[in-house]
């Protein structure tokens, strides 16, 4: 069954535009509130945990949302401006019902979009998505003035997180001597990842830090990690850490200014489990490099493809009770550090790894060499399936036909936007740029015709 409103990271849009309306919001308050705010075993009422990232709008959604949450009869924590997996880890560890972030991720500010955590820290199944739709289908009720929920403010919200992300971080080693520019993307972390890597021992320069409600990854953040390359090299720094708007995203710098992406930081990641024990496997999406499969298969470790997005990948995890995955745009997971992907607790995991090995990033992720591979995003009216059109099939597997074995292709819709991403891996980089182009000049003559 296609579900209606929510993508694959919750429901996201522009502001002002069905469905992240005033109105709308908080009916979806109201029917999340029926769906998933059970009682616990003693508990006198239910109580969800509502976060946001720093984008102007969200003071509009947090109140639309509380208003339907306490119509549902459900109390509501107000934890402010804090990073989505900070909202997982505050709702499993203070044993509410539910979580809820106010975010759209790496949007730009005009968009925002609300997301689920369970009791237990994890984004939704399916499942549970279709049930608040199908609640959302319902007239919006409210209980009766007695039973109406409350509303308090966690007030130590960024300093129950701080230290969480600490504990991740082994005991025995620190980050003193380490000189590290931190980018929040005017986002959510703003107030906390650099406190989390000072208080670890590292000198840190903190971009990105000055949210204005307007300027969350703009310019600045995992998605444009430009600036904290050229920040890395105008500091003299030993690497550099760069998040998305609501955190859980994590792209990496070397003291050069080079890029790792989630594929080379998963890897790294990987290797430092390998040299203290056994990795059965770990998980990619459809999107993986080609070159981490390989690197993973000489060393006799497991690998499955999930589909785009870490909710996906978190799934097939489960599903072989694999600890490690992630996806190259920078969404990682360490299940054995938390329930949901985590930009500062990732980027301590390669940290460790560093100070374990006494390498460089650099050196650490040498060994991988990735394919070359272009990605092309095509703005696509809402609703356009491209498996339904005869040219852009016969297209596909033309291409394909050329690469053989030394290269792959992959055409989907985004779950976020509405594009069509248009992927082409081959050993060849000039090759994967033209095919792509190929393919996504053939997305637009259809869209024009």
């Amino acid at each position: 069954m296609a579900r209606k409103y929510f993508g694959t990271d919750g429901v996201r849009g522009l502001v002002g535009v069905a469905p992240i309306t005033p109105d709308f919001v908080m009916r979806l308050g109201y029917a999340a509130g029926k769906v998933l705010a059970k009682v616990r075993a003693g508990a006198a009422r239910p109580t969800v945990l509502i976060g946001k990232d720093t984008r102007i709008s969200g003071y509009m959604l947090e109140a639309a949302l509380e208003a339907g949450f306490s119509a549902a009869g459900v109390d509501v924590m107000l934890a402010g401006p804090m990073p989505t997996p900070a909202i997982a880890y505050l709702t499993r560890a203070l044993r509410l019902s539910a979580g809820v972030v106010i975010s759209a991720s790496h949007n730009p500010f005009q968009d925002n979009g609300i997301k689920f955590f369970s009791d237990q820290g994890t984004k939704l199944p399916d499942a549970v998505e279709l049930e608040i739709e199908a609640a959302l289908d319902q007239p919006m009720d409210c209980v009766p003035s007695e039973k109406l929920g409350r509303a308090k403010r966690l007030d130590d919200a960024q300093g129950r997180y701080i230290e969480f992300c600490k504990s991740s971080f082994p005991n025995e080693l620190d980050l003193r001597g380490l000189k590290i520019v931190v980018d929040c993307a005017h986002g959510a972390a703003y107030n906390i990842a650099p406190h989390v890597f000072h208080e670890l021992g590292a000198e840190v320069v903190a971009i990105g830090n000055k949210p204005d409600g307007f300027n969350i990854n703009a310019g600045f953040g995992a998605t444009a990690p430009a600036a904290m390359a050229a920040a890395v090299l105008a500091h003299g720094a030993d690497l550099g850490i760069a998040l998305d708007g609501d955190a859980d995203r994590l792209i990496m710098c070397d003291a050069n200014g080079r890029l790792y992406n989630g594929d080379e930081l998963l890897y790294v990641m990987v290797m430092d489990r390998l040299a203290t024990g056994p990795v059965p496997g770990a998980v990619g999406t459809l999107m993986t490099n080609m070159a981490l499969e390989v690197a993973f298969k000489e060393r006799n470790i497991g690998f499955a493809r999930a589909k785009v997005g870490d909710r996906y990948v978190l799934e097939v995890m489960k599903e072989r009770g694999w600890i490690l995955g992630g996806e190259g745009s920078g969404h990682l997971l360490c299940l054995d550090k938390h329930t949901t992907g985590d930009g500062i607790v990732s980027a301590l995991q390669v940290l460790s790894a560093l100070k374990r090995s006494g390498q460089s990033l650099e050196q650490c992720a040498a060994e991988l060499v990735l394919f070359p591979q272009t990605l092309i995003n095509v703005r696509v009216a809402p609703g356009f399936d491209w498996t339904k059109n005869a040219a852009m099939v016969s297209e596909k597997e033309l291409v394909e036909r050329e690469l053989g074995d030394s290269g792959r292709v992959l055409i989907r819709a985004s779950g976020t936007e509405p594009l069509i991403r248009v992927m082409v891996e081959a050993r060849n980089a000039a090759d994967a740029e033209s095919m792509a182009r190929r393919i996504a000049d053939k997305v637009e003559t259809q869209l024009a015709a």
